[in-house]
């Protein structure tokens, strides 16, 4: 088979590779790729000019199957040209995305189908959501409505702190328009995780859970990331627990897609706190996330091309899953002063070979890996022990303590 792959990441970077190792593969296409999927055998980095030039580069290539990375292509209808030309493409279309683009429509959508999930109040503009901090407890949860690359959710200990966000969003517009609308959220206390779900039109099934650590300091303290680095499976949670989430958040969100026409083939991201050892869904995300793809798919033993595969053909009820014995991690290196003013155009240096390396936004110049992003790379492994695998990783993480940042507490 051929695939293309649509997006520049770290997750992307780790389904090309994940799809390499099967010998069902034939050539890989990313658009637009990165250095890690330059270096990959069977990959092919292309350059994305527009919309028109991209189908027609499938169709002109045979490319049998498209996987979309990153949600700015879903919520803009990429997968709603691809079908109207009859081509094959994995992602939900444009009206399913919203349950990503918008923070609004997916909370009222777990209201109407009384999916667990925080209270909450939506404002659109800045005087009404000022007023309500007068009448209530803190902390909370302010969040933009729109798609803010994972750094629109901000916890605010206090009335005074709740103002300068409030502000920073709503009228000095830091994230343009995502930010006209907000949610102000009642403040969970617990432990996240994330739950993967594979769609088909008819049925889903249960990929994996992963535990992200979203703050850049360590303890969870800091500014909001992308992600500084996951595991899999997610250690806190036992077989209890996921009954839980699938019959309060996976089950109802399932009935609710049907009833709605919003099934669709893909990936459904589920961001899920549990306090008290009751699930809360805190969002959905229509793709898969980064940084757990990247221990997902160390840890995966399956087959990917099979995987997608039954996606398309509404097989997912029988899609055979199979896991590595143990425990993957990923732990993510960024530029100095990430997530706010960074240097880029890093040199990236592959300094051992004892774990894999995946690649975030970057460039190939003269034969040598540049950084392009704050978030440069993943050092992936599994072990069956974790003690084991976190010495492993840290001890080659510790190569680059001059060149980038790392969490040390993963």
């Amino acid at each position: 088979m051929k695939f293309l792959i649509l997006g520049d990441g770290a997750r992307e970077h780790s389904i090309a590779k994940k799809l390499c190792e099967s010998p069902k593969t034939d050539e890989i296409f990313i658009c637009p790729g990165n250095a890690g999927t330059f270096y990959e055998k069977k990959c092919h980095n292309i350059e994305f000019i527009d919309e028109n030039t991209l189908l027609n580069f499938v169709k002109k290539n045979s490319i049998d199957l498209t996987i979309v990375g990153p949600e700015k292509f879903l919520c803009e209808g990429i997968v709603d040209e691809f079908e109207k030309n009859n081509l094959k493409i994995i992602g939900p279309n444009k009206k399913s995305s919203i349950l990503e683009g918008s923070k609004i429509f997916s909370k009222n959508f777990m209201k109407k189908y009384k999916i667990s999930t925080a209270d909450y109040e939506e404002f659109n503009n800045f005087e009404d959501a000022f007023n309500f901090l007068n009448n209530i407890n803190f902390p909370i949860v302010i969040k933009v409505d729109g798609l803010a690359a994972g750094k629109g959710v901000f916890i605010c200990d206090n009335y005074k702190q709740s103002v300068k966000v409030l502000e920073d969003i709503m009228k000095n517009k830091c994230f343009g328009e995502s930010g006209n609308k907000i949610i102000i959220e009642r403040y969970l206390s617990g432990f996240e995780a994330s739950f993967f779900v594979l769609l088909d039109e008819k049925n889903y099934k249960l990929f994996n859970y992963s535990k992200d650590h979203k703050k850049i300091g360590e303890g969870e303290k800091g500014l909001n990331t992308g992600g500084m680095g996951s595991i899999t499976p997610h250690p806190n949670i036992d077989e209890n627990l996921k009954i839980k989430v699938e019959d309060l958040i996976i089950k109802p969100t399932i009935n609710g897609l049907k009833a709605e026409n919003l099934m669709y083939k893909g990936i459904l991201f589920f961001g899920i706190l549990f306090e008290n050892n009751i699930p809360y869904l805190l969002e959905y995300n229509v793709r898969f996330g980064d940084p757990e793809t990247q221990s997902l798919l160390n840890l995966l033993d399956s087959d990917l091309v099979d995987i997608f595969n039954d996606i398309y053909n509404n097989n997912v009820e029988n899609t055979h899953l199979k896991w590595k014995q143990g425990i993957s991690m990923g732990l993510v290196l960024t530029a100095f002063g990430y997530p706010l003013e960074y240097k880029k155009n890093i040199e990236i240096l592959k300094k051992s070979d004892d774990c894999d390396f995946i690649y975030y936004s970057s460039k190939i110049s003269e034969e040598k890996a540049f950084s392009s992003g704050g978030r440069v790379l993943t050092l992936v492994d599994n072990c069956k022990n974790i003690d084991t695998l976190r010495n492993n990783l840290y001890s080659i993480a510790k190569l680059y303590n001059k060149e980038f940042y790392f969490r040390k507490d993963i």
